[in-house]
């Protein structure tokens, strides 16, 4: 099985930008992310943190952020009562930058 950052590692980021959004990125992934900055600067020619850079690059809105937390916290409470168990973040992200943003 192929991972899911192989031939798009720039998707890793955007996976992390939409946890962040919704209040679940890991502290190890957002200390990873944060000292990829130097080299993300220097890739794509942008400044600011990882997390303005992600949005920079793929276009995101200013309301972005809040229009993700809407649909996560919509989304998680039908998946629970759906399914009685908790929904998943990770899985979430994934899906939602699969679906919106053609696994960027």
């Amino acid at each position: 099985m192929s991972d899911r950052y192989d031939d798009k590692p720039f998707l890793r980021y955007v996976d992390a930008w939409v946890l962040d959004a919704i209040g679940h990125l890991d502290e190890p992934t957002r200390a990873y992310c944060a000292a990829m900055e130097p080299t993300m600067r220097q890739s794509l020619g942008l400044t600011g943190s990882w997390v303005q850079m992600v949005a920079e690059q793929m276009k995101f809105g200013p309301d972005l952020p809040a229009q993700v937390r809407k649909i996560w916290e919509e989304g998680k409470l039908r998946f629970e009562q759906g399914n009685g168990r908790p929904a998943d973040p990770v899985q979430f992200a994934m899906t939602f930058v699969d679906r919106n943003f053609g696994r960027a």
